[in-house]
């Protein structure tokens, strides 16, 4: 489905490999798009390699398999019986008691992955398939089933997509989720079917075009499947099953589904899901979802012939394996085209995990879980704040910045949560937040620190506009932006400031002239429209 009522295109470019410049511009541009938030180090680690390197080793997650989350809730309010203070409660016996601090838990943790991520799409792509997949921690319950959901996502963000379809269809979060395990042949639930075809596989545009009956005999192909509570696993009960023959539309080729006895009844499924993957319409739909959350929020009819359709036959050609596509598009003149960069709006957690990660912002290590989690917590519910509650996704259908025509991603800014972003920054460069004696907050110095000329107001002014922002800044702006670090003096009078400070940093009076100018000057960039930009 073409998302786009635009009569003229945005750009004649596609998926052919890209040929041009391959400086910060791009580096950063592609980061921005894979990662949350360009660190510096990020920066200069990926200029060092070629375009395609670049995107290679992007798209090669580590096999490395993060520590799962940890009990960070023993505080005297709460106590858990079995679980230890810095011990993972995801192997642990069920507690009801103890679900929604374990659910606090898990969110803390997934937060967590984010600031630390690798150098890797790996972190991003699994927040796209929670976005997909949508499942929403407190109807699951269990957050131990939430883990187990969350790691099926990481574990397979780039893999095989019919087969990732597969497990989420089994996986015990979605069968809760969506009704999967109280599906039975006397009393047939449609929900999961409906979702797998409307939103999970063909989409909903004109060229999909089964039925509700195709809904009502697919929920009769699911029936049957169970959770075994004991061991957090599905299995399927063949005297739950409908064993009748299941027969489709035209749309379907009038497919039918010869119903099984037994455990054989089992892999119906598999015949349910080569029938939906045989229709072209479901490469199309997914790679469109891909293309809006990494490129751009409209599709026109020159981008839908030149990039959608053309990725949809590298997906199929490629046996629905998710990494050739992205592969193509991040290489392609497409991705790099002028008018695809510092176009889409950041999301909540792009801009807050972002915010961290660009201004190196240190949280307690492994030895501090309790002040470590409060952190990772704080920046989880700084996201919700914004309407993007990691966990928490507000219905099957995933947060509507993604499919809500014609908004689309302007939904994440309004009169409530622009100003609460501002909020944000202003007090992580200002105070920050203070736990403990522990704290968070942006050191202005060692952000000017990152870069290699930062007594020069001038050149610091590019350097942070060139790492901060997305756009062409004016002269006026840039002088005015100067003027925070000159405090309407000359140009040497920030030279001066700065190497004073230099030559005795343990000078408060010398260090405080410095960073309250930083401070000025960081706090005014990041309160720029320009900023809320990726």
């Amino acid at each position: 489905m073409i998302t786009s009522t635009q009569k003229t295109a945005r750009t004649q470019s596609g998926i052919s490999p890209y040929s041009g410049n391959w400086g910060p511009t791009e580096v950063i541009h592609l980061l921005r798009r894979t990662l949350f938030g360009a660190t510096k180090a990020d920066i200069d680690y990926y200029s060092g390699k070629s375009m395609s390197d670049a995107v290679d080793e992007i798209l090669s997650p580590s096999g490395f398999t993060p520590s799962p989350p940890v009990n960070n809730y023993n505080n005297g309010r709460i106590t858990d019986p079995d679980i230890a203070l810095g011990k993972t409660w995801v192997n642990g016996p069920y507690n009801a008691a103890l679900n929604g601090a374990r659910r606090n838990s898990l969110r803390a943790w997934w937060v967590g992955q984010m600031v630390h991520q690798e150098k890797t799409i790996r972190e991003k792509l699994t927040l796209f398939w929670h976005n997909h997949f949508p499942t929403e921690l407190t109807a699951i319950g269990d957050p131990i089933y939430g883990y187990n959901y969350q790691q099926l996502l990481r574990e397979n963000c780039l893999g095989d997509f019919k087969k990732l379809v597969k497990l989420i269809t089994l996986d015990p979060a979605m069968l809760i989720y969506l009704n999967g395990s109280s599906n039975t042949k006397n009393a047939p639930d449609e929900n999961y079917s409906r979702e797998l075809q409307e939103l999970f596989t063909l989409g909903k545009g004109e060229d999909s075009e089964y039925t509700e009956s195709d809904v009502q005999e697919a929920a009769r192909v699911l029936t049957g499947w169970r959770i075994n509570r004991t061991n957090y696993t599905s299995y399927f009960n063949p005297n739950l099953h409908d064993t009748g023959d299941k027969t489709f539309s035209t749309f379907f080729g009038n497919k039918v589904i010869k119903g099984q006895t037994g455990a054989n009844g089992a892999d119906e499924l598999d015949e349910l899901l080569d029938m939906i993957f045989n229709e072209e319409e479901v490469a199309k739909f997914i790679c469109r979802r891909l293309y809006m959350w990494f490129v751009y929020y409209e599709i026109d009819a020159t981008t839908e012939t030149n990039v959608i359709e053309p990725l949809a036959d590298v997906f199929r050609n490629n046996n629905y394996q998710i990494k050739p596509v992205l592969e193509t598009l991040f290489k392609s003149e497409h991705f790099f085209d002028v008018a695809n960069q510092g176009c889409l709006i950041k999301s909540p957690t792009d801009f807050t995990v972002g915010l961290m990660r660009q201004f190196g912002v240190e949280y307690p290590d492994d030895t501090d879980v309790a002040d470590q989690y409060y952190f990772w917590r704080l920046t989880s519910d700084i996201c919700a704040l914004q309407q993007q509650n990691v966990g928490e996704p507000p219905n099957v259908a995933g947060w509507p910045a993604y499919y809500q025509a014609p908004q689309f991603h302007e939904i994440w800014i309004n009169s409530d949560t622009l100003p609460k972003r501002n909020q944000i920054s202003d007090i992580m460069i200002a105070v920050g937040v203070v736990r403990n004696g522990k704290k968070i907050v942006i050191d202005p110095i060692k952000v000017a620190e990152m870069f290699d000329t930062p007594d020069n107001a001038s050149a610091l002014v590019d350097d942070l506009l060139g790492y901060l922002h997305t756009l062409a800044v004016s002269a006026d702006q840039k002088e005015h932006m100067r003027s925070f670090l000159l405090s309407g003096q000359a140009a040497s009078y920030w030279e001066k400031a700065w190497n004073d400070y230099q030559a005795d940093p343990t000078n408060a009076t010398l260090k405080a002239t410095v960073n309250l100018r930083l401070q000025g000057l960081l706090k005014y960039i990041m309160n720029l429209g320009e900023y809320q930009l990726s």
